[in-house]
């Protein structure tokens, strides 16, 4: 239906409810975050529409290593991925995809100048923006990534098209860096002013790790950087559960669509 846009792949499909085992390993912590940090902020009409009319939805994940799924053990493991299995097994009568254009080392500034190729002319619905994880690596100026994330979310949403930013993760070489809670601010000040949801990731992970007590070496690789199988299973069962909850929230009571919920 979509042409010869790659599909994400995806192969098992997890449960749905949280908090349950993010893994089949029954050791693993139960992949939960409060629905204070998972809530977006902004609707996403058009997404909550295409749901409600049963049309088919595409969903274009922008970003850098972590969206590519640097650290997954296979492509199925990919956020994306993930993402897309939780989302087929919720709403099982409407066509999904899920189309990973995550680029290794990149900043805003380099997906702003592939965003017309890599986004735009996938004709998306949805576009889950990953950004400001490489500008805080490099030591880059907040208010400069701000200003160009500003841009790329102006240029989205002049097409119609929905957008969720997500902002960095809480890992051990971010946290690290002196900026890092000045760049997580304006990037959520960037997206506010364009009235676009945001997936609070790192206030997810913060969570997992102060919280849950939940330590590193469970979400993330041994590079202290990437996140690892169970880290993105979780990451996208959140972002699912999320959306599924903005979808509700903003289609008409009368044309809501279906969501099916496994059993406990």
């Amino acid at each position: 239906m979509f042409g010869n846009a790659t599909r994400v792949v995806t192969t098992a499909v997890s449960l749905l409810i949280a908090p349950v085992a993010a893994s089949a390993d029954s050791s693993s912590p139960a992949c939960f975050a409060p629905e204070s940090l998972t809530r977006l902020d902004h609707p996403v009409a058009r997404t909550a529409t295409r749901f409600a009319e049963r049309h088919a939805l595409k969903i274009v994940a922008l970003g850098s290593s972590s969206t590519f799924g640097v650290g997954a053990t296979s492509p199925a493991n990919s956020y994306p991925s993930r993402l897309e299995a939780e989302l087929r097994e919720r709403f099982p009568d409407t066509d999904i995809v899920v189309l990973n254009r995550g680029v290794g080392g990149e900043d805003a500034r380099e997906m702003l100048a592939r965003m017309e190729k890599s986004v735009l002319d996938e004709k998306p619905d949805l576009v889950l923006w990953q950004v400001g994880t490489n500008a805080i690596t490099g030591d880059e100026n907040p208010a400069a990534e701000a200003a160009l994330v500003r841009a790329g979310l102006k240029r989205l949403r002049a097409h119609g098209i929905d957008v969720i930013l997500i902002d960095p993760q809480y890992v051990p070489k971010i946290v690290a860096k002196r900026r890092a809670n000045a760049m997580v601010r304006v990037l959520h000040d960037s997206a506010h002013r364009q009235n676009v949801a945001v997936f609070h990731r790192f206030a997810v992970m913060d969570y997992w790790r102060r919280e849950m007590q939940i330590p590193f070496r469970q979400f993330t690789t041994a590079d202290d950087l990437h996140m690892n199988d169970w880290g993105y299973h979780c990451f996208g069962r959140l972002l699912a559960q999320s959306l599924t909850d903005a979808i509700n929230q903003s289609a008409p009571a009368a044309t809501k669509p279906t969501v099916l919920t496994a059993a406990r």
